[in-house]
């Protein structure tokens, strides 16, 4: 069974700096497009940001400049590196990976999710 085990989240002050972790664990083939998505309050979740299996990667505008996606092919870890964070980026961030992998004694290519965790700018 895959699964995502994200960690990293917690309290920070504004202007600081958080570096969220997503390690795939399981019987895994291929990762191909991994990612990271948040969820405020009565707002519906949204891409952060992106990364594919090459290296290219996609940011929301409203992190550009601030955030930093990176992966680990060795390790099947996703990073986002979060810097200058204000309240607004307050939110649950959750993992997201598309993984070939042995599922049921098959191979099979799915979307997976993390738990989540909790990152809360405030002073």
């Amino acid at each position: 069974q895959v699964q995502l085990v994200e960690s990293g989240g917690g309290l920070v002050q504004p202007g600081g700096s958080l570096r969220l972790s997503c390690a795939a664990r399981g019987i895994i083939f291929s990762i191909y497009t991994m990612g990271w998505y948040r969820q405020a309050p009565g707002k519906q979740r949204e891409l952060v940001a992106g990364i594919t299996s090459g290296g290219s990667t996609n940011y929301a505008d409203s992190v550009k400049g601030r955030f930093t996606i990176s992966r680990d092919n060795a390790k099947n870890t996703v990073y986002l590196q979060m810097n200058s964070l204000k309240p607004e980026d307050t939110a649950v961030y959750h993992c997201n990976a598309d993984i070939l992998a042995l599922q049921h004694r098959l191979r099979s290519r799915d979307d997976y999710w993390g738990q989540g965790t909790q990152v809360t700018v405030s002073s």
